[in-house]
């Protein structure tokens, strides 16, 4: 069992009346608002589980996670309040270059309400804003046009094919129902692995109505309607107070030193990127 009445706290939202499509808008919005998509227990070197329970009391405690983590948590905390979820097995495409398919590197999630089904998706870095129905067609979220469509790629699948700005090209997802645990080796390979994006630089994101912020390595930037802002940040103290302030992290259970190894890893892979930008 999860505390849902302390995960709503955090996000600010009062226990629905009934599992409305109102109150899903409404739980979402507050989801990817407040609770990162990030992957700093990866470079602080302490491994995490992608179960229920403890990916929502890492929420509870100021954290977030990728996909497993948040959407894993959000499926159980929208159970809970009766909604009829799914979990499917799904894949994210980075580059138009790369294949399109259900991999297994990302959990996508749908829910069944009055008749219509709906794509629920808060570990998308920075994607969506709402939930957007499995009805072919372009969708609209702040500055970031969005496509839904069948999926060429999985037969009776689904493809979001992200705005052109986005951190990442499309998503495909499978129709038949998985379970979470079914991710547990793909989360140990993306946590572990040093082929993993997820290892190789340290990323935090949060979507709003109007745009996202996104911190990766040391760059941090702000995509809205007005174009991107970027700057770099140069000191340790910034960029932890990058973390807390526009992030919403808590790392209060993170030492002295711990903060002062992971940031001297992250600004050194900084220069040796711009090093091998400059040759």
């Amino acid at each position: 069992m999860i505390d849902v009445d302390g995960y709503l706290a955090v996000l600010g939202v009062a226990r629905p009346a009934a599992p409305t499509a109102e109150a899903l808008r409404a739980l979402h919005r507050a989801q990817v608002e407040r609770v990162a998509y990030e992957n700093l227990d990866i470079h602080l070197g302490r491994p995490t589980g992608i179960g229920a329970e403890e990916s929502v009391a890492r929420i509870m405690r100021g954290r977030g996670g990728y996909c497993f983590h948040l959407n894993g948590a959000f499926g159980t905390l929208l159970t809970a309040l009766g909604y009829d979820v799914t979990l499917h097995r799904a894949g994210v495409q980075s580059t138009p270059e790369d294949p399109a398919g259900a991999a297994g590197d990302h959990l996508a999630l749908t829910v069944r309400l009055d008749g219509e089904r709906w794509l629920v998706d808060t570990g998308l870095a920075g994607a969506m804003y709402e939930p957007l129905p499995l009805r072919e067609g372009s969708y609209t979220q702040g500055p970031f046009t969005y496509a839904m469509a069948p999926s060429a790629a999985v037969p009776g699948g689904w493809r979001f094919t992200h705005d052109p700005r986005g951190a990442f090209t499309a998503m495909d997802f499978a129709p038949d129902p998985v379970e979470l645990s079914s991710f547990a080796a793909e989360h140990i390979r993306l946590s572990t692995s040093p082929e993993s994006g997820f290892v190789r630089v340290l990323t935090a994101q949060l979507r709003d109505a109007k745009g996202v912020d996104a911190l990766r390595g040391c760059v941090l930037r702000r995509i809205d309607a007005g174009g991107t802002e970027e700057r770099t940040i140069g000191s340790a103290d910034d960029w932890y107070d990058v973390l807390a302030d526009v992030f919403r992290l808590d790392l209060t259970d993170v030492d002295a030193p711990a903060r002062a190894e992971l940031w001297h890893r992250v600004h050194t892979a900084h220069q040796e990127w711009e090093a091998a930008g400059q040759e």
